[in-house]
């Protein structure tokens, strides 16, 4: 049998994570700003969120409405925060 050498789905979402904690921190630490930056960020929290809630709360493989609330939820904030940066840019 070959010793097959590869990356299990939890390991690389949670090296996604890392990589898109570590591309907030850098914008961060850049300066930058704006509402596209900060609507980029926001959107990276929002990513974050749902490969949480798929892989690491175990939504993945739930049916039904169970399956939604973490996305509902998410676009529900992502959506309010979003009119809110809009309406003061």
């Amino acid at each position: 049998m070959e010793d097959k050498k590869f990356i299990r789905p939890c390991t690389f979402i949670f090296g996604l994570l890392l990589a898109l904690t570590v591309t907030t921190w850098y914008i961060g630490t850049l300066g930058l700003s704006g509402l596209q930056i900060s609507l980029m960020v926001l959107g990276f929290a929002l990513i974050k969120g749902q490969l949480i809630g798929d892989y690491f709360m175990g939504l993945k493989q739930v049916s039904g409405f169970w399956r939604w609330v973490v996305t509902l939820w998410l676009v529900l904030v992502g959506s309010l925060i979003t009119y809110a940066f809009s309406i003061t840019a």
